[in-house]
């Protein structure tokens, strides 16, 4: 490899993957895998490394790297091509189903707002704090989240919170009475109206169900992980 080209090698690296993180922060490719939060921070970063890769063009003299070095930066190089062809497409059911389903201490939120306005993450935190069913019965429920299969029991509507981003995430899920004729798909994105019931698990025991009135399909919403 040419002295010239060689010594491209590592500034066009590290301009790839400062466009790769400027335009994922552009695009919303970040809503899928960090809180929105974060989401300036991984943008000057993305600067931050076109910057580095201008100055190191202009500099003069630079060293050259050796050959396994180099071999370095261009795998590094494609894989932030890949990144860039490729968007992130995460299938939250497979995470789900694969994490413990630990959820933080419930906040205050849940107990303030009105049925009809708690989302599915005010509702497991609720329903995890005060779990008596007899207290919900007949609430109205307007939810919405992806179709997951915990470890035991039927496909639920979940979500995943986050403190930071996917590594840290955290499945939460709420059992619905699906309809006899109804097939929930995996990974599928539903809203559904109904009101909150009761039901008898195999050992015995009551848990809150949510009785659907209505379920739609709809598109994965543009910021799908909560705090």
């Amino acid at each position: 490899m040419g002295q010239p080209v060689a010594a491209l090698i590592r500034p066009i690296t590290l301009a790839l993957w400062g466009a790769v993180l400027v335009l994922s922060t552009l695009s919303g490719r970040l809503d899928l895998l960090l809180r929105g939060v974060f989401h300036p921070l991984v943008g000057l970063c993305g600067f931050a490394l076109l910057a580095l890769a201008i100055q190191q063009l202009l500099r003069p003299g630079q060293a050259l790297e050796s050959p396994k070095t180099n071999q370095a930066w261009i795998f590094s190089s494609a894989m932030a091509i890949a990144v860039l062809i490729a968007p992130p497409n995460p299938s939250f059911s497979d995470l789900a189903a694969n994490r413990s389903e630990a959820l933080a201490s419930p906040a205050e939120l849940e107990f303030v707002l009105p049925p009809s306005q708690r989302t599915l993450t005010d509702w497991v935190r609720l329903l995890r704090s005060q779990p008596d069913p007899q207290l919900y019965v007949g609430d109205p429920v307007n939810i919405s989240g992806f179709v997951y299969e915990p470890t035991r029991g039927m496909p639920q509507l979940g979500r995943l919170t986050v403190r930071c981003c996917l590594a840290d995430a955290t499945p939460i899920g709420i059992p619905i009475r699906w309809p006899e004729t109804y097939r929930p798909k995996r990974d599928e994105w539903l809203l559904i109206r109904g009101q909150m019931g009761m039901e008898f698990t195999s050992n015995g025991s009551s848990q809150s169900v949510v009785i659907p009135e209505q379920i739609r399909s709809i598109p994965r919403p543009e910021q799908p992980l909560e705090p």
